[in-house]
């Protein structure tokens, strides 16, 4: 199972790397582990997560 989700607005880099680190995290505690992201030109951050086995 997959799950995706957005990272918003963070136009520096190292925000938005704690708002991803802060959100794997969280993400890993619920049984998900991240398996790719993407940043849009609009500085926000899609995040694919997938159910650890």
């Amino acid at each position: 199972m997959y799950k995706a989700v957005v990272i918003e607005y963070s136009p520096k880099a190292d925000n938005m790397a704690e708002k991803i680190e802060e959100k794997a995290n969280e993400m890993l505690q619920e049984g998900y582990e991240l398996a790719t992201m993407s940043v849009t030109p609009a500085a926000k951050a899609i995040l694919v997560f997938k159910k650890a086995d």
